[in-house]
């Protein structure tokens, strides 16, 4: 049996949307990762929502958010490296 999205608490709802966000934006990113800095900043953005759901309750969505921003960070992270040590045309 489903329950009503609308007879849930607000702070329970907002903290299911943030982690759903969270999750959107890890996967987000791990696409952008290849253009230098945008994949970052979505990542960044993502890891900050699903940590903000973190300190008001465990969420797996919230968690499974946070891997995925952290994915998505540290390969625009390397990425940004390899296309600064290559240089620009090479």
């Amino acid at each position: 049996m489903e329950t009503d999205p609308a007879s849930l608490d607000p702070e329970i709802r907002t903290n299911k949307f943030l982690a759903l966000m969270s999750a959107s934006l890890g996967l987000i990113s791990l696409c952008a990762a290849i253009i230098p800095f945008c994949g970052g900043l979505i990542a960044t953005l993502g890891l900050f929502l699903g940590m903000r759901v973190l300190r008001s309750g465990r969420d797996r969505l919230a968690v499974a958010g946070i891997a995925l921003c952290v994915l998505g960070l540290l390969i625009s992270v390397v990425y940004t490296a390899i296309l600064a040590i290559r240089g620009p045309g090479q």
